[in-house]
């Protein structure tokens, strides 16, 4: 038995148990996964990590709001994590807790599978934390010509926009005052916040700032069709889900815990899911 567990606040509804457990089936492996919220467990989240690892975990998924508070539980971090700034993907090793960000990994394969013959343009970001490091990074892997990020902490699109114009130079990189100047002259439009999952509710982007841009993606998948992606496809948007982003940084974690390649079409079929 492969145990697995999810670190984070907001995840009675996510889907990654199932993922998971429905690969495994189709690897014929048996694998537990459970959701760890540190509060309901009466525990912080160092407390939390700290048992999943005594008690015999192979890894840890790690969701929001806990996926750069990670950085400092892990003994060694893949290329992933040293550019991005941020964990999703924990694997205990005897040497100790390695981190990896599938969040980049898998953003780029969504991306390259849905846009296939496109590429990003200018893109506007909201969103600067976590999962928004990680697909700011995939998209500068993508080839974006400019993102404008904005975040209602100003504190972390400022860091981002250091971080993406250090390793991209040649590429245009503004921290945005305000999500209708992110949005000036963009072709996508990227939600990075938790805005339109359950539980949140709300849109990141206003209705006016979504109007003649080219595609949009939302990195929310519960519910996998949000306000922000009804109001896009309304306006003939080319639209990406959150699903897609879930689905392959799964897949690319998956291989992590266990070594094994999934059957992608397989695996989409049984999760009776398209996104």
């Amino acid at each position: 038995m492969i145990c697995i567990g999810l670190i984070g606040d907001n995840i009675a509804a996510s889907k990654a148990p199932t993922l998971h457990q429905t690969a495994a089936r189709l690897c014929g492996l048996k694998l537990s996964y459970e959701r760890l919220v540190p509060k309901d467990l009466g525990m912080n989240f160092d407390e939390v990590f700290t048992h999943a690892r005594s008690a015999g975990y192979r890894g840890l998924n790690i969701t929001l709001p806990y996926k750069e508070v990670v950085l400092r539980r892990l003994n060694t971090a893949d290329g992933s994590v040293r550019l991005t700034g941020a964990c999703n993907t924990v694997l205990f090793e005897p040497s100790g807790p390695v981190g990896l960000n599938t969040d980049y990994t898998g953003f780029c394969a969504a991306f390259r599978t849905g846009f296939p013959k496109s590429d990003p343009g200018i893109v506007a970001l909201v969103g600067c934390g976590g999962v928004g490091r990680a697909i700011a990074f995939a998209l500068i892997e993508l080839g974006t010509k400019a993102l404008q990020l904005f975040d209602a902490d100003d504190r972390k699109s400022d860091s981002l926009a250091k971080a993406l114009s250090a390793g991209a130079p040649s590429t245009k990189i503004i921290a945005a005052d305000s999500v209708f100047q992110a949005c000036e002259g963009a072709d996508g439009l990227v939600n990075c916040t938790p805005l339109g999952m359950v539980g949140y509710g709300g849109s990141a982007f206003p209705d006016e700032t979504i109007i003649g841009r080219r595609w949009a993606f939302d990195a929310v998948y519960t519910p996998v069709e949000t306000p922000f992606l009804t109001r896009a496809r309304a306006d003939a948007l080319s639209v990406m889900s959150g699903f897609e982003l879930f689905f392959y940084q799964g897949v690319d974690a998956f291989r992590v815990f266990t070594g094994l390649d999934v059957d992608t079409s397989a695996l989409r079929e049984a999760l009776g899911a398209t996104g």
